[in-house]
């Protein structure tokens, strides 16, 4: 008997420091995935793409809407991003993880250009 509770007074602050741990790992976890990533957006209209020069820091992602009748694509010069041909109302998204500048350009239309400055 008298060991059963030797172990209770041995293994209780043990496990009650595990549990700590857990929860606090799960806190910072539930923290973690309730910040939102960072996020910019470029319109496509009238042949050009707005604002033509976006300042972003590592890790934001960016998303270009096409709001032209014309059909148009989203090509980096250094071809590391691309999208598809997007009509009206189409959507295409990056994740700039580096720093640098990115320039791009449609590919149906390649004097529209414009570049994104990762900081």
């Amino acid at each position: 008997m008298k060991r059963r509770v030797w172990l209770r007074v041995l293994l209780a602050p043990i496990v009650a420091a595990g549990i700590l741990v857990v929860a606090s790992a799960i806190g910072r976890n539930v923290n973690a995935q309730q910040t939102p990533a960072a996020a910019a957006d470029v319109k496509i209209d009238n042949f050009s793409f707005a604002p033509a020069t976006l300042t972003i820091a590592a890790g934001t992602t960016v998303t270009w809407t096409n709001k032209d009748d014309i059909p148009h694509t989203v090509v980096s010069d250094d071809k590391i991003f691309k999208s598809k041909v997007l009509d009206t109302d189409d959507k295409f998204s990056y994740t700039f993880t580096k720093s640098g500048t990115f320039p791009y350009f449609c590919s149906v239309h390649p004097k529209m250009t414009g570049k994104v400055v990762v900081q």
